[in-house]
């Protein structure tokens, strides 16, 4: 063995060295992730436009966005002259049918969706209801949870009740209405927390 070649020998590992020390390491772990996952904003271009409903009165209805409830500026129709319990059950009806209908484009670019379905009605109370109860076709206990929680929320919070953030509803039967309220937790988590009802001691 020529013993002059040695230092060139040993330099080969220090060269090596630097070389991989210089530039990009190789690595096993995948660096490709796919494109950013998208946002759900829950926020309109124009909050202050009612999306849907065209002229009539303005209100807002809670739709789903996220696992939250968030109000929406809408607007449903009451004829002049409407008052008193014909013009609560005209108003409710107006926000039921505003949560059945399918978001608009801008509100399902936002991330806007509904539970609650077409075909619901709504009437005053009967004869053994407060002066203050509203039956829907649809006995309350049958929605789902996030529909529960986007009619007491919107209904809670408007000219078809009191505006204490609570509502009494019943169904179609004979089963007494029971007060529906729209807590923080509700509008939080809609999934998680169905809307507390209790007993109607008022006649």
């Amino acid at each position: 063995m020529n013993i002059r070649r040695l230092p060139g020998l040993l330099a080969l590992p220090v060269l090596a060295v630097l070389l991989a020390g210089c530039g990009i390491r190789s690595t096993e772990v995948p660096t490709d992730f796919g494109p950013a996952p998208s946002r759900v904003r829950c926020s309109l271009a124009d909050p202050g436009r009612a999306t849907q409903g065209g002229a009539g009165v303005p209100v807002q209805v809670f739709l789903l966005c996220g696992s939250s409830l968030v109000a929406v500026d809408r607007a449903v129709p009451v004829p002049d002259g409407a008052a008193g319990a014909e013009r609560r059950v005209l108003v409710a009806q107006g926000l039921l049918d505003q949560l059945a209908q399918s978001p608009s484009a801008a509100e399902k670019e936002a991330g806007y969706t509904t539970d609650v379905r077409g075909g619901v009605t709504v009437s005053g109370p009967g004869a053994d209801d407060p002066d203050d109860a509203l039956r829907l076709s649809a006995a309350p206990g049958s929605l789902t949870s996030y529909a529960l929680a986007q009619v007491v929320c919107t209904l809670s919070d408007s000219a078809a009740t009191e505006g204490d953030g609570s509502v009494v509803l019943g169904g179609p039967g004979t089963q007494p209405p029971r007060r529906y309220a729209c807590t923080s937790g509700v509008r939080s988590r809609p999934g998680s927390n169905e809307p507390p009802s209790s007993e109607v001691t008022d006649g």
